[in-house]
């Protein structure tokens, strides 16, 4: 029987075990396939990439199906997807059922994340905005958590760890199954007396803050990957590298909360908030410009990390602010969409342009491009707002 509200701590509970789920499986990917598949590192970004792809593809489907058919029947479909996907990798994981397997997870998880983010907007207890943060909090909770289990439960074998998953998504599933059926109500759309929609005027400054997530999500991929490698050639050690992680991961836990304690203030000045934080994240690639001493990767990681909490979750409020009620599904498909797109070119397009370039150079551009795009975003927003 359909409710008339979400309880939104299921759907807080939802993020963190989809979350987690997924920090079991996507870190392993190239370590997997490179040294147990005995497949070469291009197969294994080729692949990837194809993950990548996947996801994109279940953004945009989860998020037209939520407007257009029904997010309850969504986001189960997405979820079993998940389910079946990683119940066939704990008995098939070999070359190419692995592949195959993870491109689909990939898809359903896209179709979920989309899902998520949209029922967000369903919310009648508390504002979007906070719902965002904390489900962004709780998003990062379950890649902490998950990222520190593997690391206990690969040494049993990789049977394990599609077990944990396939148990959490199914555990998802059923929370979904018997909390997420939500009457959605139809609210009034912006209609002229004529009966046509009435064009929407920030639907300029939306594409503009979609581009700047995208790059935004090119830039953060160069810390997931190339930077490690840049690191090691200053004479730090992996473990130095991974410290920073943890040092992200603290810094988040810690942060997001006291952001959320202040939501109704960030959310009224939200073009200074989304402002700040892209502003930010583009400053700390200047600081790796001149980093040489492990404390100023430090520093940087802590910019980047303040950056991230202050405008990530805000892209998402910012589109839910200005989009019509018939189109909230598919514009946070959009964000998931651009910021899936990011993930999977970041790491290539980061290679290429250290190869024909430098690393200097690289976080040169990204800090270049960062403040070029979110002030011609804040410029727009400013004059829709004038007018």
């Amino acid at each position: 029987m359909a409710r008339k509200t979400l309880t939104l701590k299921w759907l807080f509970l939802g993020s963190l075990i989809t979350n987690t789920g997924i920090s079991f499986i996507w870190p392993l990917t190239t370590i997997y396939m490179h040294e147990y598949l005995g497949e070469s590192l291009t197969v294994s970004g080729i692949v990837l990439f194809f993950n990548s792809v996947a996801m994109m593809l279940g953004n945009y489907v989860g998020g037209r199906l939520f407007d257009a058919w029904q997010p309850y029947r969504t986001i189960l479909c997405g979820i079993g997807l998940a389910v079946l996907s990683s119940g066939c990798l704990i008995f098939w994981h070999g070359w190419p059922a692995y592949p195959i397997f993870l491109i689909a997870l990939g898809f359903g998880n896209g179709i979920v994340a989309t899902s998520v983010n949209s029922y967000a907007t369903l919310a009648t207890t508390k504002r979007t905005s906070y719902v965002f943060n904390v489900l962004y909090f709780m998003s990062n909770l379950g890649l902490v958590i998950g990222t520190l289990i593997v690391g206990f439960v690969l040494p049993l074998g990789i049977q394990y760890i599609f077990t944990l998953a396939f148990t959490l998504f199914t555990i998802f599933f059923l929370v979904a199954l018997f909390h997420f059926n939500v009457v959605r109500e139809k609210r009034e759309s912006r209609v002229v007396a004529a009966g046509a929609r009435r064009p929407n005027p920030y639907q300029t400054s939306i594409i503009l803050l979609l581009m700047t997530l995208f790059l935004t999500w090119v830039a953060y991929e160069q810390w997931q990957s190339n930077i490690s490698t840049f690191m090691l050639g200053l004479g730090m050690t992996v473990r130095d590298y991974s410290f920073l992680w943890t040092f992200n991961a603290v810094l988040i836990v810690l942060g997001q909360p006291i952001l959320t304690h202040f939501d109704d203030w960030l959310t009224t000045h939200i073009r200074l908030r989304l402002g700040v934080g892209f502003t930010l994240f583009g400053t700390a690639f200047l600081l790796l410009i001149v980093a040489q001493q492990y404390w100023l990767f430090m520093l940087a990681m802590g910019v980047l990390t303040l950056g991230k909490i202050l405008a990530l979750p805000s892209v998402s409020t910012f589109v839910d602010m200005h989009t019509e009620f018939a189109e909230k599904g598919r514009f946070q498909g959009y964000v998931q969409m651009f910021a899936s797109a990011g993930r999977a070119v970041g790491p290539l397009v980061g290679a290429l342009l250290i190869e024909a370039l430098s690393y200097h150079i690289l976080f040169f551009m990204l800090a270049c491009i960062l403040f070029a795009a979110i002030a011609c975003f804040s410029w727009q927003v400013k004059t829709v707002n004038n007018n």
